[in-house]
């Protein structure tokens, strides 16, 4: 399983988003997953990647969360979560995109 965060330069959120992927491969049963961080600092980078806003994450090249109403863009993203719009997914959420890549 190949797992990619891709953030932006400044991201309020790229700490806790590392962290946040590091506990959904734990709890998925998959510890030994190594993560790869990816700085996006320009918009053709942004388009080859889908690169929808940052923390995006990526298993297996595909976005966990593909939100076909964001633009792809070098910008902040948000997640719908059951609190509301949020700069991170639900801890829950993205165990289960981990599971289903599995």
């Amino acid at each position: 399983m190949k797992v990619e965060l891709l953030v932006i330069d400044g991201c309020p959120h790229a700490k806790a988003a590392a962290e946040l992927i590091a506990t959904a491969l734990e709890r998925s049963g998959r510890p030994q997953a190594t993560v790869t961080t990816t700085l996006v600092t320009e918009d053709n980078v942004a388009q080859v990647a889908g690169f929808r806003g940052s923390p995006t994450f990526l298993i297996d090249g595909v976005d966990a969360f593909p939100a076909s109403a964001a633009s792809i863009s070098v910008s902040c993203r948000v997640y719908q979560t059951s609190d509301g719009m949020r700069g991170l997914p639900e801890l829950g959420d993205l165990v289960d995109r981990v599971r289903a890549a599995s």
